[in-house]
């Protein structure tokens, strides 16, 4: 199993108590577009307001520069990618519109198949404007080549959920790992199934369908005893039922089997209140979802 493929998922199951599903911070694009509103920057003359003022105008300058370049060269991924990170920033403090980052992103997406974060990113910001259908198929184009995705997969399900459509959530995964060993075949780790697993479980808990989930859980820690991420996740459900004389054992076999860096991590969720079950909400983060790019996995 890669690094940022653990480090997602378990992260995933912490932060979000494993029933909900939401946004991956792939680069800081939700900490700009769920901040974004109709308010400017104050207009006192501090000069912390003025530090911000040549900020945005640095960045809007910026902007103006690489779209100079782009009309000379469409495809210069330098420019595309200054683009989007300007614009990005702009957004983050309040400035400009989602609609500005999607244009870069379909290009880099198309100019970068095999970098399925851009297509992620994609999804997201499309889902975040009310284009379900664009944001499906951002996610259908990752997912046709390569269906073991699990950023595609985590956001194709948030999206199937949020438009209460609990079965197909279900249909997708059980496809994927209906599908993995001949993937893997093909590609030897390309999709991760006790992840996939997880993931179907967290779907049916979302549902309060615990037997279910607990059945799926169970599995994937015969399927992979080692691997402390299923255990941790029944020891989440069983926790957010009440049942907590079941969950201990599991949360100290979670912490024995995990790598020192989660330890501290699952103690904390062993011992935190449980919560009622949440509404899912992809456009939703927490400061606790890393960029899977800058973690590590066992």
């Amino acid at each position: 199993m890669s690094q940022p493929r653990n480090r997602w998922i378990v992260q995933l199951i912490l932060a979000l108590a494993v029933l909900t599903f939401v946004g991956i911070s792939l680069v800081p694009i939700f900490g700009a577009l769920t901040n974004t509103s109709s308010s400017t920057p104050s207009s006192t003359t501090s000069p912390g307001s003025v530090a911000a003022t040549n900020q945005i105008t640095k960045l809007q300058d910026e902007v103006r520069g690489y779209e100079l370049v782009l009309q000379r060269e469409p495809e210069n991924q330098t420019a595309l990618k200054g683009l989007l990170q300007a614009r990005l920033q702009l957004l983050s403090v309040k400035q400009g519109d989602i609609n500005g980052v999607i244009e870069p992103l379909e290009k880099l997406a198309k100019l970068n198949p095999q970098q399925s974060e851009y297509g992620v990113l994609l999804a997201q910001a499309k889902q975040q404007i009310g284009d379900k259908e664009g944001a499906a198929q951002a996610y259908r184009a990752i997912l046709d080549t390569k269906p073991g995705d699990l950023k595609a997969l985590q956001g194709m399900v948030a999206l199937l959920l949020d438009q209460q459509r609990p079965e197909a959530a279900v249909g997708l995964l059980q496809e994927t790992l209906t599908n993995a060993a001949q993937e893997n075949t093909i590609q030897p780790g390309s999709v991760d199934a006790v992840a996939v697993q997880v993931l179907l479980g967290n779907v049916h808990a979302t549902q309060k369908r615990y037997p279910q989930a607990i059945s799926t859980f169970d599995q994937a820690i015969k399927k992979a005893p080692q691997d402390f991420r299923p255990v941790l996740a029944k020891a989440m459900v069983l926790k957010e039922q009440g049942k907590l004389t079941e969950a201990k054992p599991l949360f100290d076999s979670a912490v024995a089997l995990a790598p020192a860096q989660y330890k501290d991590e699952i103690n904390k969720a062993a011992t935190a209140p449980a919560t009622p079950t949440a509404t899912t909400n992809p456009t939703t983060t927490t400061s606790a979802t890393p960029n899977p790019d800058s973690t590590s996995k066992p």
